[in-house]
C-alpha cells in the first residue's frame, strides 16, 4: 500500500493513472497476476514501442514491478501489480506540522511472548535457531529486520517526544505484515490483533503468508519456500474510531486513551488464543519484503 499525505506527493501517480491505456493495462494485469511485453501488446492490439512508454509511467512510480522468467531459450520480463492499494490523505497543512515522527525496528521489542513456528533473522542471517522461542531473547534480535510467530505477540515502546504541554490527537502506525504458515500459504488467514497501553483498538485478518515472488527487498540468500512479503497495513487512531486503510475497525477513540506528552505508548502485534484464524504473524523490516521500511509512526498533537 502507498501512502500519500499531500496531494503534490502523489503527482507521478495522478499522471500514470491519467490514461486509458495505463488504466486498462493495470486492469488486465490485476486479471491475470503477470504478463510479459508481447502478452500485454496483444491483448491492447498496440505494438511493443507503443507500451513501452506507458509501462516506463507505470514502473517509475512505482504501480507495477517486473521480474524475470525462464522461457525458450532466455528469460522474458514479466509485468505485474505492485501497489494493492493507494491511500490518500487530503489534511490541512497546519494539522499534518504538529506531527512527531518516528520509527521501529522489527527486532526493537520490549515484551514478547510468542510459540513456534517462530524465528528473526537480519538482512545477513538467520538469529539463532528456527522454531526455538528463547533466541527472542537473544542480543542479536536488536539487528532483525524479519520475525515470525504462529501465536503470542510482540510490543513495542514508542518513543514519545513531542513538545510538552500537548496533548496526542492522532496516532498513524504503518508495517508490512502477513501470516505465518508452515513453509507460505497464500491462503492463510490470521486474525491480528493491535493494542495500545493494553487496550485493544482492533483487529485485521491476514489473508495468507505470501510466497508466490520474491520480496523486492528480501535478501539473496533468504530461502525461496519462505515469506517473502506482507501487505502493507496503515493503522490510524483518531477521534472517530480506529481504522485499517481507511476503514473503521473499531469504535475505540484516541481520547478514550488520555493521551499526552507525558504518556508512555505501548503498541502490541498479536495472535490471540481465542482469535478465530490462529493463522501467525510475521513483521517484516527495511531489508525484507516490498516496501523497505521498518514499522513507522506519527503521533499528532495540539495543545491542551
Amino acid at each position: 500500500m502507498l501512502h500519500i499525505t499531500s496531494l503534490s506527493d502523489g503527482l507521478d501517480i495522478f499522471k500514470a493513472l491519467g490514461s486509458d491505456v495505463r488504466i486498462e493495462i493495470l486492469n488486465i494485469l490485476l486479471d491475470n497476476n503477470s504478463m510479459s511485453m508481447n502478452e500485454l501488446a496483444s491483448r491492447l492490439n498496440i505494438t511493443n514501442g507503443a507500451l513501452t512508454s506507458h509501462i516506463k509511467k507505470l514502473e517509475n512510480c512505482g504501480l507495477i514491478s517486473i521480474s524475470s522468467e525462464s522461457a525458450g531459450h532466455g528469460n522474458q520480463k514479466m509485468y505485474s501489480v505492485h501497489l494493492d492499494k493507494i491511500l490518500i490523505d487530503l489534511e490541512r497543512q497546519e494539522d499534518i506540522l504538529n506531527v512527531y515522527s518516528t520509527e521501529l525496528k522489527v527486532g526493537h521489542y520490549s515484551v514478547y511472548r510468542i510459540c513456534p513456528t517462530c524465528g528473526l533473522a537480519s538482512d545477513k542471517a538467520i538469529i539463532g535457531e528456527v522454531d526455538d522461542s528463547r533466541y527472542f531473547d537473544h542480543p542479536d534480535r536488536y539487528s532483525a529486520d524479519i520475525l515470525w510467530f504462529t501465536k503470542g505477540f510482540v510490543e513495542y515502546n514508542i518513543p514519545n517526544f513531542i513538545p510538552g504541554f500537548q496533548k496526542i490527537t492522532q496516532i498513524t502506525i504503518s508495517a508490512e505484515l502477513s501470516s505465518e504458515a508452515p513453509g507460505v500459504n497464500n491462503v492463510w488467514p490470521s486474525d491480528i490483533s493491535f493494542y495500545l497501553n493494553d487496550v485493544r483498538i482492533g483487529n485485521w485478518i491476514s489473508p495468507g503468508d505470501f510466497g508466490d515472488s520474491r520480496g523486492l527487498f528480501t535478501p539473496d540468500w533468504w530461502f525461496p519456500n519462505w515469506n517473502q512479503y506482507g501487505l502493507l497495513k496503515l493503522l490510524v487512531i483518531n477521534q472517530k474510531g480506529t481504522f485499517i486503510d481507511g476503514l473503521k475497525i473499531s469504535d475505540v477513540t484516541i481520547d478514550r486513551l488520555h493521551l499526552d506528552y507525558r504518556s508512555s505508548l505501548r503498541f502490541r502485534l498479536a495472535v490471540d488464543d481465542d482469535a478465530k484464524h490462529v493463522g501467525g504473524l510475521t513483521i517484516f523490516g527495511k531489508t525484507f519484503g516490498n516496501y523497505g521500511q521498518d514499522i513507522k509512526v506519527n503521533i499528532h498533537y495540539a495543545p491542551m
